[in-house]
């Protein structure tokens, strides 16, 4: 029995695979050969494209096969990734925009009216912290700035959910991915909803939440069939 592990950077794409009844990794490739490119459009924008980063998921399963790793025995997959990026897609999971990833600094003031219009004290009870450059200043940043492409948006993911999506063909994200975001509750344990409520975003673009561990989705058929 295979357990893989895909790790989403912003550089490269990394896939491993441990085999769990001789407790140790068997393999592990790299994908791209080359340096993943990051877009910067302007000064502080740092932007990539989710489908190259699905596209290089797919490339490093290819890897594996042609080392001879039997794929059939893969039992589960874990997901490690670059954090607070914002991957915001329509219904069919297509990205209307490339991700504005971690390094993107360009919605640090929205973060901050946030944090003002809410009040430090309410922010740091609920979020523990401020909006900040996270996840859900980088969505209002869209709203902004980009009102005809906000329109197209159904889903709101983080990169890791985003590569999730692409292999059970179902949206979600976690809890530690809304805290990341800078949207979860805290205090109250759910989707921090005061945060949507004043960027006058609806919690409809927030998929499923899940668990951090456990099971959290099964690989689509035609996906398992194509990889």
């Amino acid at each position: 029995m295979y357990f893989v592990g895909i790790d989403l950077g912003s550089s490269s794409v990394k896939l491993s695979v441990f085999d769990a009844d001789k407790e140790q990794e068997i393999c592990a490739v790299t994908t791209p050969d080359f340096e993943m490119p990051i877009e910067a459009l302007k000064f502080g924008w740092a932007e990539q494209n989710p489908e190259k980063w699905w596209q290089y998921v797919q490339d490093g399963f290819l890897k594996l096969k042609s080392k001879s790793i039997d794929l059939k025995k893969v039992a589960a997959i874990g997901i490690a990734y670059q954090m607070h990026g914002l991957v915001i897609t329509d219904e069919n999971l297509k990205p209307v925009r490339p991700s504005i990833i971690w390094c993107d600094s360009r919605a640090v003031e929205e973060g901050q009216k946030i944090y003002q219009a809410i009040g430090a004290q309410k922010c740091q009870n609920q979020i523990l912290g401020s909006p900040g450059n996270f996840t859900a200043s980088k969505l209002k940043w869209v709203k902004e700035h980009e009102p005809e492409i906000f329109e197209k948006v159904k889903y709101m993911m983080l990169p890791g959910d985003y590569i999730a999506a692409k292999l059970s063909r179902k949206a979600q994200t976690s809890t530690s991915g809304l805290s990341e975001a800078a949207l979860w509750d805290f205090t109250n344990q759910k989707l921090a909803k005061d945060i949507l409520d004043h960027m006058n975003i609806s919690d409809e673009v927030i998929p499923e939440v899940v668990p951090n561990f456990g099971i959290q989705a099964q690989i689509h058929p035609e996906v398992a069939s194509e990889l």
